[in-house]
């Protein structure tokens, strides 16, 4: 086969690396965005944009999807919902005739992975262990139950990842960086606030600094916008940190607008409350043994 896809992953600790050809994955602490509330998927279109060389983005409703064209054949980074299934191939084959080889999966939730079962039966589909793991044995997600997926929506796995496109020079960072406003941590699912700063900066330190950025959700964005949301995350933090140690519990926070500062975006998909909520459990938890602490 003679694909220019390139798998590379990185993963935090072990550090193990796995080469198929032009692409890197990095992984990350991943934060989790749930699947969004049923809706009429007739009505939804996918736009392409090109974003650099042969990278292109495909928006429709859920998580967005990175397209690389090789050689020989296509990699989607995640892959929305199921009913979208067919106006997403559609959207490739304006893109190309080449088939899809690889479906690469951010995480777990379903505006990223509902296609899977739709895809399976041409694509290799690559994720983290624990994501397949969640995916096969369901969940819960923001107090609501996520079904198993399946059988033929689990192939291979290995990592929560940001992929990034060495070739065109762009990085798909799934849910780690979104532009609506407050991210969504799912803290019952392994996320943390604190781990997804560092996951960020590793991501930003590990790529050239004019590389193009597909965010989960929201526009192409610049390393510039991602570091004004890692600051925007910090300094919220710090302000939560500061209160926990005034003794001042979460709903005197609320009670408080202690991020009032920060309105416009509790305008999206999470409200302030939610993030104080969030930013409290990342303050007041155990610190556990080799956890990165926030700088």
């Amino acid at each position: 086969m003679k694909a220019r896809f390139g798998l590379i992953v990185f993963l935090m600790k072990l550090r193990l690396s796995f080469y198929f050809g032009t692409i890197a994955a990095m992984l990350v602490v991943a934060n989790h965005q749930p699947a969004q509330a049923q809706q009429d998927f007739s009505k939804v279109e996918i736009k392409v944009t090109k974003v650099s060389g042969h990278v292109y983005m495909l928006e429709g409703s859920g998580g967005n999807i990175g397209v690389s064209v090789g050689e020989d054949g296509i990699v989607i980074v995640d892959d929305e919902f199921a009913p979208l299934a067919p106006k997403i191939k559609a959207a490739l084959k304006n893109i190309t005739d080449k088939p899809l080889k690889f479906v690469l999966n951010t995480h777990f939730h379903g505006d990223h992975t509902g296609g899977n079962a739709e895809f399976s039966s041409e694509a290799t589909i690559i994720a983290h262990e624990n994501v397949r793991k969640r995916l096969k044995e369901g969940g819960a997600v923001l107090g609501g139950p996520v079904k198993p997926s399946p059988r033929e929506a689990l192939h291979h796995t290995d990592g929560d990842a940001v992929i990034y496109f060495q070739e065109s020079n762009v990085l798909h960072m799934g849910d780690d960086f979104v532009t609506y406003g407050f991210p969504f941590v799912d803290v019952a699912n392994g996320g943390s606030v604190s781990g997804m700063i560092a996951g960020l900066e590793k991501a930003l330190g590990m790529v050239p600094q004019d590389v193009k950025i597909i965010p989960g959700h929201g526009a192409v964005s610049t390393p510039a916008d991602v570091r004004k949301f890692i600051a925007m995350l910090k300094e919220t933090r710090a302000l939560v940190a500061a209160a926990v140690k005034e003794g001042k519990t979460a709903d005197e926070m609320k009670s408080d607008h202690l991020l009032a500062k920060y309105d416009d975006l509790g305008k999206g998909f999470i409200k302030a409350d939610k993030w104080i909520e969030t930013l409290y459990s990342d303050v007041t938890q155990p610190v556990v043994e080799g956890a990165p602490a926030p700088k």
